[in-house]
C-alpha cells in the first residue's frame, strides 16, 4: 500500500497543533493534522466555562513552570499575547478582560476553534479526525501507520497534549513517541488541580463545601493571592489550583486566612471581653468555617480567658494555617500536566529535537506549564507558531 505524502504531519488537533498547521500552511507546506478523537479542539471548547480564557495580557516567562525556566522565553517573545489578540480581532471576535489580565470570549469558546479551523482551511491544511497512529518509523522520512492509512512526511510534529482530562482524549502518546526516539522526559504529574484532605481534616471540614475565602496560599516559596474554595473532598478555587502546580507529595501549604488584616491587633481590641473567639473571627470569616476551624483547633474559650501567648499562637494559626494534603484530585480533574518532554532535548527557537532531525514537540506535551489564567493557551499558540516557522 503506497503512502500519502505530506511535507508535515502534526499529531494532535488541539490549540498547539492547529496553530502550527496554520503557520506551516501559510509557508506553502502540505500539511496533515491527525486527530484521534471525533473533533478538533475539545479542550478549547470546554475552557473558561465555555468562553475560552484564550490568553493573558500580562504573559512573562515567570508565569510558567519548567526544569529550564528560560526555555519558553524565545517562543513567547516571538509570538506574544498581542499577536494572538490581533488574530482574534481580525476575525471580529468580541472579548473581555477579567481579573489579572485574563481574556475571555464574550460569546463562546467555539468562536476560537472556528477561527483556527478557518485559518487552517485558508492555508490548505488537511485535517483527519477519528484517526489513531499505530506505528511510526523513520529512515530518510517518517512513515506513519494509522487507522486511516499510511502517511509519509519529512517533518513530524507531536502536539498530542499531556495526561490531563482523559475524558477529552488525553493519553501518554507523546511520551511514548519520545521514548521510541530516545528523547528524555520529566515525569508528568497533575497541575491546576484540587487538593484532597487527609482523613482528620476531611472529618473536620468536609461539610463546608461551597464556602469561599480570599487567601494568600504559599508552598515551596511560591505564593498566590486568590480565592480558596472548600469542597467535600478537599480544597479548590483559583488559589489552590495555582499552588497545586508547585505542590509535591508530603509538602506543606501555608494559608493566610486574613491577608488584609493583622488579627493580633483585633485581639488587642477585644482582649478583656467575654466574647468567644469564634464570635470575633466570624466578623471577618464565614461563620460555618470559623466554628469548624475553632473546634478542630480546640479554641472554644472566651477572649478574657486566653493568655497573651495563646492569642499569639492563634494569630499565627490564622495567618499561617498549615495543611498537608493527602494528594491531588488526579489527572481526571487536572487542567494541565507538569512535566513532559525535557526542554534540553529541544531547540527553544524551533521546538525541533536535537537528536532527531524533523521531529518536533509542542504545547502541553513539553515540560512547560503555565499558571491558571490563559497562560497555557499562550504557550500552545507560541510553541505552535515557533514550530510552524521551521517545519
Amino acid at each position: 500500500m503506497s503512502a500519502s505524502v505530506f511535507d508535515v504531519i502534526i499529531i494532535g488537533g488541539g490549540a498547539a497543533g492547529l496553530m502550527c498547521a496554520i503557520e506551516a500552511g501559510k509557508r506553502g507546506r502540505r500539511i496533515l493534522v491527525i486527530e484521534r478523537t471525533e473533533k478538533t479542539g475539545k479542550k478549547i471548547l470546554i475552557s473558561g466555562g465555555g468562553r475560552c480564557n484564550f490568553t493573558n495580557k500580562q504573559v512573562t516567562a515567570k508565569n510558567f513552570l519548567s526544569e529550564n525556566e528560560h526555555f519558553c522565553k524565545s517562543a513567547l517573545a516571538r509570538y506574544s499575547s498581542k499577536d494572538f489578540i490581533a488574530l482574534v480581532e481580525k476575525h471580529g471576535i468580541a472579548y473581555h478582560e477579567k481579573t489579572l489580565g485574563q481574556l475571555f470570549c464574550d460569546d463562546s469558546s467555539r468562536q476560537i476553534l472556528e477561527m483556527l479551523e478557518t485559518e487552517c482551511s485558508n492555508a490548505g491544511v488537511q485535517i483527519m479526525i477519528n484517526c489513531s497512529v499505530e506505528n511510526i518509523t523513520k529512515d530518510n522520512t517518517f512513515i506513519l501507520q494509522t487507522t486511516g492509512g499510511v502517511f509519509e512526511c519529512d517533518s513530524l510534529v507531536i502536539a498530542s497534549g499531556g495526561l490531563s482530562i482523559p475524558k477529552m482524549g488525553a493519553s501518554n502518546f507523546g511520551y511514548t513517541v519520545a521514548e521510541q526516539f530516545n528523547i528524555e522526559t520529566i515525569s508528568p504529574r497533575p497541575a491546576l488541580v484540587p487538593l484532597i484532605w487527609k482523613e482528620k481534616d476531611r472529618r473536620a471540614y468536609s461539610d463546608l463545601s461551597g464556602i469561599g475565602i480570599p487567601v494568600k496560599v504559599t508552598c515551596n516559596k511560591i505564593s498566590f493571592k486568590e480565592d480558596l474554595l472548600f469542597t467535600h473532598r478537599g480544597l479548590s478555587g483559583p488559589a489552590i489550583l495555582q499552588i497545586s502546580s508547585y505542590w509535591k507529595e508530603g509538602d506543606e501549604i501555608s494559608i493566610d486566612l486574613l491577608q488584609v488584616i493583622d488579627i493580633s491587633k483585633v485581639f488587642e481590641k477585644y482582649r478583656q471581653e467575654k466574647l468567644q473567639l469564634a464570635a470575633i473571627l466570624s466578623r471577618y470569616l464565614p461563620r460555618r468555617f470559623v466554628l469548624s476551624w475553632c473546634e478542630s483547633n480546640a479554641l472554644s474559650k472566651p477572649m478574657n480567658q486566653l493568655s497573651d501567648k495563646a492569642l499569639r499562637g492563634i494569630a499565627e494559626l490564622i495567618h499561617h494555617w498549615k495543611v498537608i494534603p493527602e494528594g491531588t484530585d488526579g489527572f481526571g480533574k487536572a487542567e494541565v500536566t507538569v512535566g513532559g518532554v525535557d526542554t534540553k532535548e529541544l531547540s527553544s527557537k524551533t521546538m525541533e529535537t536535537k537528536k532527531v532531525t524533523g521531529l518536533y514537540f509542542i504545547g502541553e506535551v513539553v515540560d512547560v506549564t503555565g499558571w491558571l489564567g490563559g497562560y497555557n493557551f499562550q504557550w500552545a499558540w507560541s510553541s505552535g507558531w515557533a514550530a510552524g516557522q521551521s517545519v
